[in-house]
């Protein structure tokens, strides 16, 4: 990758980071709680895919997604925690600019598959619930397969064409308040944003949030309008108690990304904004497995067996 040449013609090799470092009090409590969630994230998530692997009765298209999210948010708390940690205590780290951009583009890359992610989920609950009879028919393992693999490869192409077409220019300032390259943070220090790169990231912006999070809304309209055309009380619970994982995951996620993407940036709100953004990209891949976990008959179940077995 190249380097970028600033508008003074001086050369960008690394970033500061500017992270915690004004307030080292905070900095000590903030490293724990990162040690503590980093290690929940990957023990939960692994479990999650170990038990949709090893057990019969989860594998079904539902969980065959919900094993591909649980390594998805391995992969996305592992993009930026081992460098906090690693940097955690440090005053202003260091980042050289291809680690820095390579950290952006990956953090990029699996929010959008995240997103995309969710509303393929939708859908999934939604062709469940109003078409329960052909539903094995219609979400085959095939079709399973497909929509998964078009989602990772839309998202990789939606965050890498950008970055590789038309290349940001930096002003001289390499000091980033944030504890990670994270996009609105970087592109912050930017000389100028030319017509191009404003069309393409907002072309970006709407396949990566608005229109996946409509998918979801009209996908959950038509799954109550089907509910509702349920006669048995017991069986209208049943059906929607199957869609509550999932849903609070999306609200989750969809809250803290939309508060942070699309609401108006001010100097005053950047510290804030660090908070929002850890919690986004760091504590929602850790509650993921809890919620999934909690909700879930079947996943208890299946956690059951292997304690069971375990100890037998």
């Amino acid at each position: 990758m190249d380097i970028l040449v600033t508008g003074n013609g001086s050369e960008v090799t690394e970033f500061i980071l500017v992270g915690l470092s004004n307030h080292p009090k905070s900095q000590i409590a903030f490293y724990c709680t990162m040690v503590a969630v980093y290690l929940i994230t990957l023990v939960g998530n692994s479990l999650i895919i170990v038990m949709v692997r090893v057990d019969g009765q989860l594998h079904t298209p539902m969980y065959f997604f919900l094993s591909n999210l649980s390594f998805l948010d391995i992969c996305y708390s592992s993009n930026s925690v081992p460098f906090l940690l690693f940097n955690g205590l440090r005053d202003y780290p260091t980042i050289s600019y291809t680690s820095c951009y390579a950290q952006m583009t990956i953090a990029l890359f699996l929010g959008m598959t995240e997103c995309l992610l969710l509303a393929v989920m939708a859908y999934d609950r939604f062709i469940a619930i109003s078409n329960p009879l052909r539903y094995t028919i219609i979400m085959n393992n095939r079709v399973c397969i497909q929509l998964a693999t078009v989602t990772w490869a839309s998202a990789f192409l939606l965050a890498i064409i950008p970055i590789i077409a038309i290349p940001a220019h930096f002003c001289g300032h390499n000091v980033i308040n944030h504890f990670t390259c994270e996009v609105q943070a970087l592109l912050k220090l930017t000389c100028s944003d030319s017509p191009a790169r404003l069309i393409l990231g907002l072309v970006i912006g709407i396949f990566t949030l608005p229109l996946p999070f409509t998918f979801i809304l009209i996908s959950y309209t038509c799954i109550v309008v089907a509910v509702l055309r349920i006669h048995s009380a017991e069986a209208r619970l049943k059906a929607f108690s199957t869609c509550g994982s999932h849903l609070t995951v999306v609200t989750i996620f969809y809250a803290a990304a939309i508060y942070m993407y699309l609401k108006p940036q001010s100097r005053e709100s950047q510290d804030h904004g660090k908070v929002i953004s850890a919690f986004y990209g760091i504590v929602t891949p850790m509650l993921n497995p809890f919620i999934y976990t909690l909700r879930n008959k079947d996943v208890k179940n299946a956690l059951r067996k292997m304690m069971k077995k375990k100890e037998s």
